[in-house]
């Protein structure tokens, strides 16, 4: 009687295959999003045929990117600090906690308007988002913040100050952890820049 093959090296070598594709589709189409499911291919080194067995199209790809994309942003942004911490510490630990997920940002958008629409992708961001103009909000009330821009639209020019800055350190015109990132939000936000610097920090120091 044969024995049934052990089918987990297979499942391994496609998950592992799966993922590979995924993160390199993230690298290729952040710097070009004109990249073709080929050059995807190629780059992540398998052959067209395991992309394909994986994702059908370019549509079921980036579906794919959307996804894990919207799960990371959700988790980041979720991340929620005690409701009593002031302002400027929230946003900075908001600020620090988006930092490593940023580059999901900066993808979707670059393909919200070719690819997957603007309705899908503004469905992505908008937890990440909601939660920044809350916090926002939070500090303009208590005058921690400067409140001559509503909170929507100060939230939404520091989202763009944000990928600025996330690009110029993939571009290598800058080095930053995150931090430095952080205390620019806060100073642009209305926190003098020697209190952003203390806050970040001291938040830094803080998270694992």
């Amino acid at each position: 009687m044969n024995k049934p093959v052990a089918r987990e090296p297979v499942r391994r070598n496609a998950r592992s295959n799966r993922a590979r594709i995924l993160a390199t589709a993230r690298d290729e189409l952040g710097r070009n999003p004109d990249a073709t499911l080929e050059e995807i291919a190629r780059a992540a080194g398998v052959v067209r045929r395991t992309l394909f067995g994986h994702f059908p199209g370019r549509a079921a790809l980036l579906e794919a990117l959307a996804d894990e994309a919207s799960e990371a942003l959700r988790d980041a942004a979720e991340q929620r600090p005690d409701a009593v911490e002031p302002p400027e510490r929230a946003f900075a630990r908001f600020v620090l906690s988006m930092w490593p997920v940023g580059d999901c940002y900066r993808l979707l958008l670059a393909l919200a308007r070719r690819d997957l629409g603007v309705e899908r992708v503004t469905e992505v961001l908008a937890p990440a988002r909601e939660e920044a103009t809350a916090l926002l909000e939070r500090g303009q009330a208590s005058g921690v913040f400067h409140a001559h821009v509503p909170p929507a639209a100060l939230s939404a020019g520091l989202e763009a100050l944000t990928l600025a800055l996330l690009e110029s350190v993939n571009s290598g015109a800058w080095e930053d952890d995150g931090r430095r990132t952080a205390t620019a939000i806060l100073v642009a936000a209305g926190v003098p820049e020697r209190r952003a610097q203390d806050v970040v920090d001291d938040v830094a120091s803080e998270l694992p």
